[in-house]
């Protein structure tokens, strides 16, 4: 990715002297005007004339980039100020490196623990996921209790929430239950088609898993359990996220790679593929034949293929498919996280789709450009403005191959543990 930090392409204007009054002088205020025109006033274009940004000549615009070429050369080099310092005040620099080297190392400790502390409360809360999965399945009935409690719960965000009754009943599975929680994902209802719904019919449960402490390098597992279907052999489908051993420059985690299960496609099941017939002549005989390719196609099952990040930083790639590849990357990582942080544990409020207000309250502000008045031809765009509704968005995905952790805790939260 590019290391240059973007420029601002607005006006440029000097800072204001300090002596400038705050209120307008006389005669900018019309008290009193000059008796004899301005000699500007002939020779200057129109307003509208001369912001047209048609009307910015070659050498204007080639002067414009060459400004912006330089500015941008000039972020991450050095200005000579530390190169100019005496040698002792270069040791103080180079002792104060020493000491981040300590802190970075407390740091990495510090997130080690936290995801031992994670580890250990997905411990406790392994009987609660068991019992949801006995429920859903209707291998197990719900007790009064359990009722009471979810009706109080509805009854919180609903005051017009009729409770139904708590009396014990006979066990009823809940149908479909996975595979509408994941079509209440904004991301994954994306990528999950009508062919994918088929089989994800046949999700009975995801359940997540950390990697063991002695592992090369820390990392979580998401596991898909299926019962037997006609599309495939596997009975569980894992994708496991690996982090890298240190932690990033933010003090988060850094994604290093995903591994996906190969799925034992049954015959002319794979729905990551499309198949088509073409006809075929051979040149010598002259005679046809009918001949079955197949092609890749959108897929939610593509999601256990992950993409592959380059073995080297340095590789020669196009800038078009880098930036695809990180794209690509940066979606996974993100569902992973997803599934992780809000799917598994919050399955029941994507199940009714109350976790989708929850999604958009949870966006950034800084995920939001601001926006001028007007749009870029200078008119006001006040017809559609009322009328359209904004739709949920997921949070920024970690940059490139790092960013935010999946497993990373608030320090705040670990400090209340």
């Amino acid at each position: 990715m590019s290391s240059n930090v973007p420029i601002a392409h607005g006006d440029i204007t000097a800072p204001t002297p300090q002596n400038t009054p705050l209120t307008h002088a006389p005669i900018a205020a019309g008290l009193s005007r000059p008796t004899v025109p301005d000699i500007s006033e002939d020779n200057e274009p129109a307003e509208d004339e001369s912001e047209d940004p048609a009307q910015i000549t070659g050498a204007q615009a080639a002067m414009l980039g060459l400004v912006q070429g330089r500015l941008a050369d000039l972020v991450g080099k050095s200005s000579g100020y530390i190169e100019s310092l005496p040698i002792d005040v270069k040791k103080s620099v180079e002792a104060l490196k020493g000491v981040q080297v300590k802190q970075n190392e407390l740091q990495n400790q510090y997130k080690r623990e936290c995801l031992e502390l994670e580890k250990k409360y997905l411990e406790l809360q392994q009987p609660l996921y068991e019992r949801r999965n006995a429920i859903i399945s209707g291998a197990a009935q719900a007790t009064a209790e359990e009722i009471e409690a979810g009706s109080q719960a509805s009854l919180k965000d609903d005051p017009l929430y009729t409770p139904l009754p708590s009396d014990e009943g006979v066990p009823a599975a809940i149908p479909e239950f996975w595979l509408t929680a994941l079509r209440n994902h904004v991301g994954l209802s994306e990528i999950i088609t009508e062919r994918d719904a088929s089989a994800l019919k046949n999700l009975t449960d995801i359940r997540l898993s950390y990697l063991p402490s002695d592992s090369p390098k820390p990392g979580f597992k998401i596991s898909f359990i299926f019962s037997p279907n006609d599309y495939f052999e596997n009975d569980v489908l894992d994708k496991t996220y690996l982090y890298q051993e240190e932690v990033g420059y933010t003090g988060d985690f850094v994604y290093d790679h995903a591994i996906g299960t190969e799925i034992k496609w049954k015959e002319e099941k794979d729905l990551t593929k499309e198949f088509e017939i073409k006809k075929q002549r051979n040149k010598n005989t002259n005679r046809t034949r009918l001949v079955r390719k197949a092609r890749p196609t959108d897929s939610f099952f593509n999601f256990f293929s992950p993409p592959v990040p380059p073995e080297n930083e340095g590789e020669d790639m196009d800038d078009e498919d880098l930036v695809e590849l990180e794209e690509k990357l940066e979606m996974d990582y993100q569902i992973g996280e997803d599934l992780k942080e809000k799917i598994i544990p919050r399955a029941i409020d994507y199940f009714t789709g109350k976790a989708l207000e929850y999604d958009v309250m949870d966006e950034d502000e800084d995920d939001f450009d601001e926006l001028d008045d007007e749009d870029e031809d200078g008119q006001f765009d006040d017809e559609d403005s009322d009328s359209e509704v904004e739709l949920p968005r997921r949070r920024g995905p970690p940059k490139g191959r790092g960013g935010s952790s999946a497993g990373a805790v608030n320090p705040e939260e670990c400090k209340q543990q």
